[in-house]
């Protein structure tokens, strides 16, 4: 057995997410196939973590096993993304790897980034990549709010109904907020996250930014453990998994 490790981006937007399901085509079947194709053999792919349907990523890992080792790694990557390209996938660089790696279990942490455009005209080249908000925010209230959200808590009010997770604790390690011309751009790293926390909080940091709440309110939704209390999620196309941590 040989394992190998794949950094990958796509465009989450015509997706059901990472996962393979059966209402709609992922982007985990996408590249197992794929795979599979090419090295005639069935292939399975593990992801560091499932995105949601419509989300991105610059950097997913993920690893697949095979019964005869890649001769050609170069040629193997560009066959498969003379495949995947079409499909708004590609297939960064491809590592072999020890069988003790696995993409999910050996990582110590996720990175993801939400991207606002903050101005008045909605972008033509970034549509579906960012959300647009034509109200100023202000940056301030929403760096301050980020600070309550950094370190260990119960986050059961930030997470959607249908998470699996057992645990609602996580320790987030890092919330920053830059503003890049019209972009605001935040970054979030934990271990892991719950289904649909990061857009839960940016919802919330988004309230904050509008002063629609005050520092009162968040700290109500963070105590109140209930997801009634929380702000709608942002949306999923502002979302990209940027970095996975070993």
């Amino acid at each position: 057995m040989y394992r190998y490790q794949v950094l990958i981006e796509y465009d989450g937007k015509d997706y059901v997410g990472w996962q393979k399901q059966k209402n709609g085509k992922s982007i985990q079947s996408q590249i197992q196939n794929c795979i599979s194709k090419i090295l005639k053999e069935k292939i399975k792919l593990y992801g560091s973590g499932r995105t949601d349907s419509g989300v991105h990523a610059i950097n997913q890992s993920a690893h697949f096993d095979t019964k005869e080792t890649i001769i050609n790694l170069f040629k193997f990557l560009s066959s498969l993304n003379h495949f995947l390209n079409p499909k708004k996938i590609t297939i960064k660089k491809i590592n072999k790897k020890k069988p003790s790696f696995h993409s999910r279990y050996s990582a110590k942490e996720r990175e993801y980034k939400y991207i606002i455009l903050n101005r008045n005209a909605p972008s033509v080249l970034e549509n579906y990549k960012v959300w647009h908000l034509k109200k100023k925010l202000d940056l301030n209230s929403m760096k301050k709010g980020a600070k309550k959200l950094v370190g260990t808590h119960n986050f059961n009010a930030f997470r959607s109904s249908n998470c699996d997770a057992e645990s609602p604790i996580k320790t987030i390690k890092k919330i920053s907020i830059i503003k890049k011309n019209e972009k605001i751009i935040f970054t979030f790293r934990s271990k892991s996250f719950l289904k649909n926390q990061v857009r839960s909080m940016v919802g919330c940091l988004k309230y904050l930014g509008e002063k629609k709440w005050k520092d009162r309110d968040l700290d109500k939704v963070l105590n109140s453990k209930s997801r009634k209390f929380c702000a709608p999620p942002a949306p999923a196309y502002g979302l990209f998994l940027s970095k996975v941590i070993y």
